[in-house]
C-alpha cells in the first residue's frame, strides 16, 4: 500500500483552463469580500498553465467582463478586435462564394470580439488568480477520485517516476490526496475523471449522449503586407464531402501571425478518411494558401470539442462537486465559441460552493446550482442553440444550415422543435467495405505537412519508460475486429501518428506510439469498439503549447 501525504483544502480544482481559472478567482474574490479565509488549490497537468490550452479562438469577453470589469487595466491580453468578418462555401479546391451576412446565422457574426491566444488568456487568468491567494500546482494530474460515502471528497495526483512495467524507478515520488469540502472538475473536453463521475452517478440519465469535433489549429507567421489584423475566415463544404460536418477557418491575430484551422464532426461513417489529411488539403484553396504562401508555419495543435450542446449536457453537480466547461459540454455550437461559457459555468459554480461553505456544508449536493445555472444567460444561450448541431445531423449540411439561419435570425432560437441525435459518435462508423479508400496527395512542405514534423511543433514530450496512458480493455479488437471490419481507423483519426499497424516477423502488429499523444482525446471519443480509455500521463507530459 504505497504510503501518501494528505493536504486539506476549502476547494480543489481540476485543471487550470478557462473554467477552472475562472472558478478560482470568483471564489477568491467572494471570500475577499465576505472578509473570509479560503484555501483555494488548482491542479494543472501541463508543465505550466496554458501547456495544454489549444482553441481556435475568437473571443466574446462577456465572462470576462463579468469576472475582472477592469481587465483591460490588468493587461488582459485581448489585442486584436475583430474587424470584418468573411464566410464562404467552398465549392470545391478551387472555387468558394462569400455568403452574404444575411444568409448566416448571425450567431457567426463577431461584432465586439477578439482574436487571442487562449493559452495566454490563461496564463493572465492564473497571474490573476495567485495575486488573490489561490495556489496553483503545474506538471502535477489528478489521477484518480477519493469518494467515500457516495461522496467526492477530493482527487489523489499521478504518482512520478514508475516504469512502464509498473515498477518504482530512483526518484520515485508517490501522488498526494488532495482532500476538500468540494471540488470544481475543469478537465476541458472528455476529460478521464469527468467521464468516471458522469458514468458512477448517472449523470448523463434521459440524455442525449455527448457529439464532439475534432479542432485543428496551426499558427503561421506571415510578412505584415499580407496581414490584416482582425480578419475573421470561416468556412463550409469542401474539403469535407457532402456526409461529413465540419468547417474550416482563419483568423488574422496580432504580431503578424494568422491561425488556421479545420473543425471535423466526429460522427463522420468512413473509417478511411483522416482528419488531419484533410486539414492538409484544405490549405491549398485558395482562400487559404493566397496567405499562407507567403508564410511560414510555427506551431501545430489538435484537440477534441464537446458540441452536444443543451440535450447532451449532463446533470452537472454530484455530491461534494461540480463538472464546469467543455468537461461537461458548455460550449455554444451555433457560436463555435466554449471560453466564455466555460467562464460563466466556473463562476456560477464558484458562487454555488461559496454559499455551501458559508452554510457549513461539506460534501454535500450543491442543490442551488440548477436554479443558478438556469437562470443565467450561460443557460439562455445554451437553449437557444440546442438544435444548430441536431439539425444539422438529422436534416444535413444544406437543409440543417438553412433550418439554423431562420431560427437564429428571425426567432432567436425559439422555433417550436427539438432536434435530437442519440447515435453516438463511435457508433456512426460504417464497415470499411461500404466505402472506397481516399487518395491524399503527398504533403508538399510548403503548405501541407506529415504528421510526426507536425507533432514535433507542438513541443510534445513524455518521460518515455512510464506506463502507457492509453489503456486497451481487450488486447485483440484492433487486429481481430478493428482491422478487419474498419481497417483500424485508429491510423487514421488520431492527429498525431500514435497508432500504426506494422508487420512484424510477417504478421501485421498494433503498435502505440504513446510519446506522441498530443491529449486530443479523440481515441477516447472515436474508437468504433470504445476499446481505448485515456488516461492521464506522468504530470507535465502531453504538448507544450506556447501561445496556442
Amino acid at each position: 500500500m504505497v504510503q501518501r501525504e494528505t493536504m486539506e483544502f476549502d476547494v480543489v480544482i481540476v485543471g487550470a483552463g478557462p473554467a477552472g481559472l475562472s472558478s478560482a478567482i470568483k471564489l477568491a474574490q467572494l471570500a475577499q469580500e465576505n472578509e473570509q479565509e479560503l484555501m483555494i488549490c488548482v491542479v494543472e497537468k501541463g508543465s505550466e498553465v496554458g501547456a495544454h490550452i489549444l482553441s481556435g479562438a475568437v473571443f466574446e469577453p462577456r465572462a470576462l467582463n463579468e469576472l475582472l470589469p477592469n481587465w483591460q487595466e490588468l493587461g488582459a491580453p485581448l489585442n486584436t478586435k475583430v474587424s470584418q468578418d468573411d464566410i464562404y462555401w467552398f465549392n470545391d479546391e478551387r472555387s468558394a462564394k462569400k455568403l452574404p451576412a444575411f444568409a448566416t446565422p448571425k450567431t457567426f457574426h463577431n461584432d465586439d470580439n477578439y482574436i487571442v491566444s487562449m493559452g495566454n488568456v490563461c496564463r493572465f487568468l492564473a497571474q490573476q488568480a495567485e495575486n488573490l491567494g489561490v495556489e496553483i500546482f503545474p506538471g502535477f494530474s489528478a489521477h484518480s477520485l477519493i469518494i467515500e460515502d457516495d461522496a467526492v471528497k477530493g482527487i489523489i495526483t499521478g504518482d512520478m517516476g514508475v516504469s512502464e512495467s509498473g515498477e518504482e524507478k530512483d526518484g520515485f515520488m508517490p501522488g498526494m490526496e488532495l482532500r476538500a469540502k468540494y471540488t470544481i472538475f475543469a478537465e476541458g473536453c472528455r476529460g478521464h475523471l469527468g467521464k468516471e463521475l458522469i458514468s458512477t452517478f448517472k449523470l448523463d440519465e434521459g440524455k442525449s449522449p455527448q457529439h464532439y469535433g475534432l479542432g485543428f489549429k496551426e499558427i503561421w507567421e506571415i510578412p505584415s503586407e499580407h496581414h490584416k489584423p482582425g480578419l475573421v475566415v470561416h468556412g463550409a463544404g469542401w474539403p469535407l464531402d457532402k456526409d461529413t460536418g465540419g468547417g474550416s477557418y482563419m483568423y488574422h491575430g496580432d504580431d503578424n501571425q494568422v491561425v488556421v484551422g479545420l473543425i471535423i464532426d466526429l460522427n463522420y461513417n468512413n473509417p478511411h478518411l483522416s482528419p488531419f489529411d484533410e486539414f492538409q488539403r484544405m490549405k491549398h484553396h485558395p482562400v487559404f494558401a493566397d496567405t499562407l504562401k507567403h508564410g511560414k508555419r510555427i506551431a501545430y495543435g489538435a484537440r477534441a470539442i464537446a458540441k452536444g450542446g443543451l440535450n447532451s449536457l449532463p446533470k452537472m453537480t454530484f455530491p461534494g462537486g461540480v463538472l464546469v466547461g467543455c468537461n461537461a459540454g458548455t460550449l455554444n455550437f451555433a457560436k463555435i465559441k466554449g471560453n466564455h461559457t466555460a467562464m460563466k459555468s466556473g463562476m456560477l459554480a464558484a458562487e454555488s460552493i461559496f454559499t455551501a461553505i458559508q452554510e457549513n456544508k461539506a460534501n454535500t449536493e450543491l442543490d442551488d446550482f440548477a436554479s443558478r445555472f438556469e437562470n443565467s444567460w450561460l443557460y439562455q444561450e445554451l437553449n437557444s442553440s440546442k438544435n444548430f448541431g441536431p439539425a444539422m445531423h438529422k436534416l444535413g449540411k444544406f437543409f440543417g444550415g438553412m433550418y439554423n439561419t431562420i431560427d437564429q435570425n428571425l426567432f432567436n432560437g425559439g422555433l417550436p422543435f427539438n432536434f435530437k441525435d442519440d447515435t453516438p459518435d463511435h457508433a456512426c462508423l460504417e464497415p470499411a467495405s461500404r466505402h472506397s479508400e481516399i487518395n491524399y496527395a503527398k504533403p508538399d512542405g510548403t503548405l501541407s505537412f506529415d504528421k510526426l514534423s507536425s507533432v514535433f511543433l507542438s513541443s510534445t514530450n513524455h518521460e518515455e519508460d512510464q506506463p502507457c496512458h492509453l489503456k486497451l480493455a481487450d488486447n485483440t479488437i484492433p487486429l481481430g475486429k478493428n482491422l478487419s471490419e474498419y481497417n483500424e481507423p485508429a491510423q487514421r483519426y488520431c492527429p498525431a501518428g500514435v497508432y500504426e499497424i506494422n508487420e512484424v516477423e510477417g504478421q501485421p502488429t498494433f503498435i502505440i506510439n504513446s510519446q506522441n499523444c498530443i491529449h486530443c482525446k479523440t481515441c477516447d471519443i472515436k474508437d468504433p469498439s470504445q476499446n481505448i480509455t485515456w488516461v492521464t500521463p506522468e504530470g507535465a507530459g502531453g504538448p507544450n503549447y506556447p501561445n496556442m
